[in-house]
């Protein structure tokens, strides 16, 4: 760890606390939009098929790039305050570029009403008469722009963590599989940091040849590409972005959480073992969305099978046993912060059960185009990712959570928690039940059970939401009021340079 520098460490709080407040003011406004989603799908609203479609498109591209954003800013600030001094201007270009780049896709959306991010499959996006042409290019430029900012932090990032660690190789551990003794240890948390952005690196680059090529498209109609070959980048893309996301919010838990059991967490050859297995997982447990493609290789399709059932292996396994570990007999008390932490490793296991069980072929095939997929990807992201970053977010604003939050906070935290899981069961449950995914509505599904299953749970859907809602809103006044008792919102200001 590197030693504390005031100036520095004041201008990254400065970095943290912009990004903290930018996330808090945008998460529930794209809740609302999932929220207006549910409403039209329980008949308690009528929307234009255009308007759901565009909800739907804002709602997932906007909360898993402000998702990922954020779990990268957390990985910066951590990295850059203990381990590698990075350079903080760079860290505000990213910051802006990712703003840009998310209101240019809003207005692409809400304004031009493009609506094809529920499946950005080409030519879709060229072929829609329901959104205005303009705002396919805008639309395009916002993500090939954010995807830029992105590759920009990381390469910057691990650039000089090479640096501070002597080479690309140590940050991956294999000094550690040497018979040579280890001049510099190497903190879980990079470790797994780099294990997660490198394959964010490739999929990233990947994805914006993809992006140049729909850009192409775009401004000269009459070129044609191979449906497959960009079909199979989105879903590379696609799938290694959510992991990724995932994985950021797993890196700070083996930083933060000892520093609430007083146990260590080691680097050794078991973890270097794990967690570069995963390194090769993530960048080929896409092939499970092959199944249904038979224009590809069938042995790509069976390999597909394999690789996801023991893509659950090596990251949950070490993980999750290092958290019993830190646990077990650590005469921890049980404050806020690590119940968080908890319980996203929860929400990660939970998902990637049904993840695991959606991957084989037989259930694939059955449930792959139903509300089953819904529930895992939200499972994954509310009930993992985001009680991965509020568990930050608790520890940032409560002075690394030396201060306690109070009661209304673990009641708001409670009240997430059990409407959270009640909101993704309806998701469960209608996949199940055979309701199809991507609907905007359910009246000309010719099945009148199916249609009533589908908006009764999605009316409870909706309850739920308002009860999660109810929750946050709780976590959130903990949070700003103590930024404001402690007149951190000054000191915010003065850190970032804001006045």
């Amino acid at each position: 760890m590197i030693p504390p520098e005031p100036v520095k460490t004041n201008k990254e709080r400065g970095l943290i606390f912009t990004w903290s407040i930018t996330f808090l003011v945008l998460f529930p406004l794209l809740i609302l939009l999932g929220f207006l989603m549910r409403i039209g799908q329980a008949e308690m609203k009528k929307l234009f098929l255009s308007d759901f479609y565009s909800l739907m498109t804002l709602h997932g591209l906007g909360m898993t790039a402000l998702m990922f954003s954020f779990a990268f800013a957390i990985i910066w600030y951590l990295i850059s305050s203990r381990y590698a001094r990075l350079n903080i201007r760079i860290g505000y270009v990213v910051y802006f570029t990712v703003l840009i780049a998310l209101a240019g896709l809003t207005i692409g959306i809400l304004v031009g009403k493009f609506g094809a991010g529920w499946f950005l499959l080409y030519p879709l996006p060229f072929k829609s008469g329901t959104w205005l042409s303009w705002s396919t290019g805008v639309s395009i430029i916002s993500l090939i722009i954010v995807g830029i900012a992105w590759l920009i932090g990381m390469l910057h990032l691990l650039y000089y963590l090479s640096k501070e660690f002597g080479g690309f190789g140590n940050l991956l551990g294999w000094q550690y599989l040497r018979r040579k003794e280890v001049k510099k240890e190497l903190p879980p948390m990079v470790l797994v940091a780099t294990i997660s952005l490198v394959p964010a690196i490739l999929a990233f680059i990947i994805g914006a040849v993809m992006l140049l090529m729909y850009l192409l498209q775009f401004l000269q109609p009459s070129l044609k590409f191979d449906p497959l070959l960009l079909q199979n980048i989105t879903l590379f893309f696609g799938h290694t972005f959510v992991s990724v996301t995932l994985f950021c919010g797993v890196a700070w838990i083996y930083e933060i959480l000892p520093e609430f059991t007083g146990r260590e967490w080691k680097t050794d050859k078991v973890l270097i073992y794990f967690w570069n297995a995963t390194f090769v997982v993530i960048l080929i447990a896409w092939f499970q969305n092959l199944y249904m493609d038979f224009a590809d290789p069938v042995s790509r399709q069976f390999s597909g099978q394999i690789i996801n059932f023991l893509s659950a292996i090596p990251a949950s396994i070490i993980t999750i046993y290092g958290v019993i570990v830190q646990f077990y007999h650590s005469k921890i008390k049980w404050s806020f912060i690590p119940l968080m932490f908890l319980y996203g490793i929860a929400g990660w296991a939970i998902a990637g059960f049904a993840a695991t069980v959606e991957s084989t072929i037989s259930v694939y095939k059955v449930l792959h185009n139903t509300m089953f997929v819904p529930g895992h990807l939200h499972t994954n992201m509310l009930m993992g990712v985001t009680l991965f970053i509020f568990g930050f977010l608790f520890y940032l604003f409560f002075e690394n959570g030396k201060q306690h939050p109070g009661k209304l906070a673990k009641a708001g935290f409670w009240l997430f928690v059990a409407a959270g899981y009640g909101f993704v069961l309806m998701f469960f449950l209608e996949g199940i039940s055979g309701i199809p995914r991507r609907y905007a509505r359910y009246t000309g599904m010719g099945i009148k059970s199916m249609h009533d299953i589908a908006v009764h749970t999605a009316q409870i859907a909706v309850f739920f939401i308002i009860v999660l809602s109810l929750g946050l809103l709780m976590m959130y006044y903990s949070l700003f009021s103590n930024l404001l008792k402690k007149n951190l919102l000054k000191v915010f200001k003065t850190k970032a340079g804001i006045a």
